[in-house]
């Protein structure tokens, strides 16, 4: 079981994200280098807003560092509202601690100014350099500013007068809808969801209720819910990550290797003393080994589940990768019945 606001979301109630790009000032000699010219561009453009004209070619600072800056705008966002805005170093900087971000406009994705970012930095890492050695801690070129951004222009959105809204689903299910729609049905005591398809619940809003009391309630109602059978596989780090649902068919399952090793040493060989005509000379020696790891046999009988097979390839001291091997063979053989998604 699960709530109705935890598996689905309302269409058109969303957020909407934001960037801008701006400039860091402050910065105690760990800005932009010379080589980046850009940041001295937006500082001469700066200062020529301000009434002071200053060729971009004569500024020679390493206090400051062009940034970009992210945000996301809440759902219902009015002007004077604050958000958090993430910065991110677009140069060469070494690190943005105890930078100031001047006043940076922030666009949705119409061009369309949405807020404006300004204040100090929080950076959660450091690095510390002198004499060719390094000392860093996390990230120092990414920082946050905490209710740095506000809201200028909000998305808008009105609720009063709508006759009905859509409830999308986190993930595609006809069951799942149909029972997300029963289940409002139920605890309103009227028909007012109905399912679409495999994602959409419309809901239907009676003349003169009140809204966000209606939508309220909706999201606190508890729904069952039917996840797909996965096995999802992370073939770079080796993570195997197998769902309660997954259904394991009867099968055996022989597994071992054969470890070929080559291995080739140089060997010098001289010329005997005091001979005549012999020269140094470098002689390779190929050595080849082989060892036949005995097979391993998993044997999963009818009613085996997913703990059965963790076991069971824990025993034979089987490794992550040896694990994807072996779900991707029984997918094969038809004897896994779940979705794989490789990441």
């Amino acid at each position: 079981m699960a709530r109705v606001k935890d598996v689905s979301s309302i269409e058109g109630i969303r957020d909407n994200q934001l960037v801008g790009y701006g400039i860091v000032v402050g910065l105690e000699g760990t800005g932009d280098s010379q080589q980046t010219t850009f940041p001295a561009q937006t500082l001469a453009a700066t200062l020529l807003r301000m009434g002071v004209s200053v060729p971009a070619a004569s500024i020679r600072v390493q206090n400051l560092a062009a940034v970009f800056v992210a945000a996301t705008l809440p759902p219902f966002a009015r002007p004077g509202t604050k958000i958090d805005i993430t910065v991110s170093s677009a140069g060469d900087a070494r690190s943005l601690e105890g930078g100031l971000l001047l006043m940076t406009p922030l666009y949705g994705a119409d061009g369309k100014i949405y807020a404006q970012a300004q204040g100090p930095l929080v950076v959660g890492g450091y690095s510390v350099g002198m004499n060719g050695n390094v000392k860093q801690v996390n990230q120092p070129n990414t920082a946050r500013v905490p209710f740095g951004g506000i809201v200028e222009r909000g998305v808008p959105l009105e609720l009063e007068g709508r006759t009905n809204f859509s409830l999308l689903l986190n993930d595609a299910d006809f069951r799942s809808a149909e029972a997300m729609a029963q289940a409002i049905n139920h605890q309103l005591g009227r028909e007012a969801a109905r399912a679409l398809d495999s994602r959409r619940v419309d809901l239907t809003v009676k003349p003169g209720e009140d809204i966000p009391e209606l939508l309220a309630e909706v999201e606190s109602i508890n729904v069952p819910v039917f996840p797909r059978a996965k096995v999802v596989v992370n073939e770079r780090t080796g993570t195997v990550v197998i769902g309660g649902t997954v259904v394991l068919q009867p099968v055996s399952i022989l597994h071992g290797g054969l470890e070929v090793n080559v291995v080739s040493d140089f060997e010098v060989s001289q010329p005997s003393p005091f001979s005549s005509g012999g020269t140094t000379q470098v002689v390779q020696q190929t050595r080849i080994s082989t060892t036949d790891k005995p097979v391993n046999r998993i044997e999963l009988k009818q009613g085996a589940t997913v703990d059965d097979l963790v076991r069971s390839l824990q025993t034979i001291g089987a490794t992550a990768r040896d694990v994807i091997s072996i779900l991707q063979a029984m997918k094969a053989a038809g004897a896994l019945e779940a979705e794989i998604q490789v990441l």
